[in-house]
């Protein structure tokens, strides 16, 4: 092996580090977000079992319905940017 391709060989595991590491941090963000959401709607359920009622509570969930519409978009668009 040369040294050009040891050089490029080590720049594209670096590169493949990078991007398993911001994976790894897109992960976890859905995951925190998703999560959110589930308490979120549990402790809706369990206000409306319990007589409170939620001022907002459909705008705020229509909201965060597209907060996760877009980051579903955005998806396919990182994983491009890995890939290239």
């Amino acid at each position: 092996m040369t040294m050009y391709e040891t050089s490029d060989l080590h720049k594209r595991v670096a590169r493949y580090e990078a991007a398993v590491d911001e994976l790894r941090a897109a992960h976890q963000d859905i995951r925190t977000v998703l999560l959110d959401q589930v308490l979120y709607e549990r402790w809706q359920q369990i206000g409306a079992e319990l007589g409170f009622v939620v001022a907002g509570g459909s705008a705020q969930a229509g909201a965060q319905q597209q907060d996760l519409g877009a980051m579903n978009q955005q998806i396919p668009q990182m994983s491009e940017a890995w890939a290239g």
